[in-house]
């Protein structure tokens, strides 16, 4: 279907969101004249969600912009089980206590894309470990598990490719797939959830759960489906040298996130605006068309919208500024990522190499060694040479900090602290 008459799906195709859909043209009808209940669901193996779940975030988001009501299904009971779609071993299996800590550091982030409450479209956070927990094994499986079909599991991508592999792959994690199709059924039964949205490795699983809704209880549901995004040069979206972009800021601070967004690679920034920010599209194909030093421009303000939505609009002009502040200036702003050093350390001295992986520049000793051997670190401004160089108190600025650089993108300030 090239053209659709729900603001929901027009919006979605318009800015790249949609991968697959179940029925195209039943949903288009059906989000053009009702209010669509939909969820994502997401499950709680960290204290934070990462950049790579972006993309369902915004979805739920843009459906709640054309008048529907999203469902934040936090997965309190499938992550005892974990989804082994996209992995190559099985998870660390978590207790309830860490699963709920995840769960409610998790939950700050989307108060940022939704807003919450209980009118009509109204977003509501729920948890599937209300049913699931519940479940009684023998008549669970009679009910639900006959309609499924083991040749058709044994087909899907996530388990054919561990057996493939000759990985292990638990018979836990096999159950992952029946229990997020009875999470489907549930919602639908409860709330009224219609469609359920996801990345596309989640399809073979989300039809599960239409199926399970049609055969076992007569339900008419619907799935959307958006792509995997990876960048241009194919890595994946939300993975750094230096780890995961966390969304949460006690985890990734907003000049960390905004500098990982001022980093696109030029052919992603038209695309990622699309995706990530909410200015109108013709002021998107405007900027797509900057050449040359113009598209740096493009990225810092992809950086600053895509900050914004996160941390606030005051976050995110504060990174920005002190973006300008290091780069254009080479000064230091007190925006800039601080990391925390024990003050006698300078005074027997701190190894450089050890300070640059403790600042989250480097992944570790041996990367610091790599980038000071190509002249990318620099200590307050001035090019290190020696990887056997130590911090000590001399290093100290006026402003009391050590300011660590790798290349030109990346800032770190050193704080003693006593």
């Amino acid at each position: 279907m090239t053209s659709f008459k729900s603001d929901f799906l027009r919006e979605l195709s318009a800015r790249g969101f949609i991968h697959q859909l179940s029925d195209a043209e039943a949903l288009d009808a059906y989000a053009a004249k009702e209010t669509v209940t939909a969820y994502i669901g997401f499950d709680c193996t960290g204290p934070s969600l990462h950049v790579g779940h972006l993309m369902g975030i915004m979805m739920l988001r843009r459906l709640q912009q054309a008048g529907h009501k999203p469902i934040v299904l936090m997965g309190g009971g499938t992550t005892k089980v974990g989804d082994p779609s996209g992995k190559d071993e099985s998870r660390q299996l978590l207790t309830d206590g860490q699963i709920a800590a995840n769960m409610a550091s998790i939950k700050t982030a989307f108060a940022r894309f939704l807003t919450f409450g209980d009118r009509p479209t109204d977003a509501i956070m729920v948890n599937n470990a209300e049913w699931l927990d519940q479940l009684q094994y023998i008549p669970f499986l009679r009910d639900y598990g006959r309609h499924f079909s083991v040749n058709r599991m044994l087909s899907f991508d996530s388990v054919k490719t561990r057996l493939d592999r000759e990985q292990n792959l638990s018979f836990l994690e096999f159950n992952y797939m029946i229990l997020q199709a009875y999470d489907f059924v549930e919602l639908a039964k409860r709330y009224g959830c219609k469609l359920q949205m996801g990345g596309s490795d989640q399809w073979g699983n989300i039809i599960n759960g239409i199926e399970l809704g049609r055969r076992a209880e007569g339900l008419d549901l619907h799935a959307v489906t958006c792509p995997l995004i990876t960048t241009s040069s194919g890595a994946k979206m939300g993975k750094t040298a230096s780890g995961a972009v966390w969304l949460n800021a006690d985890m990734l601070s907003p000049y960390d996130y905004w500098q990982y967004w001022r980093n696109t690679e030029d052919a992603d920034v038209g695309r990622f605006l699309k995706l990530f920010t909410e200015l109108p599209l013709d002021e998107i194909a405007r900027i797509e068309r900057l050449e040359g030093a113009e598209i740096n421009e493009a990225k810092k303000v992809l950086a600053t919208e895509a900050t914004a939505m996160l941390h606030g609009r005051v976050e995110a002009d504060k990174a920005a500024e002190a973006a300008r502040t290091a780069f254009e200036e080479g000064a230091i702003s007190a925006d800039m990522p601080t990391v925390e050093i024990d003050v006698d350390a300078l005074t027997v001295g701190h190894g450089l190499l050890n300070a640059l992986v403790q600042a989250g520049l480097v992944a570790s000793t041996s990367d610091a060694r790599r980038q000071i051997k190509g002249g990318a670190v620099r200590v307050n401004d001035a090019q290190v040479g020696d990887e056997k160089m130590v911090l000590v108190r001399e290093n100290l600025t006026p402003e009391g900090v050590i300011k660590l650089s790798l290349g030109k993108k990346k800032h770190v300030l050193l704080k003693p602290k006593s």
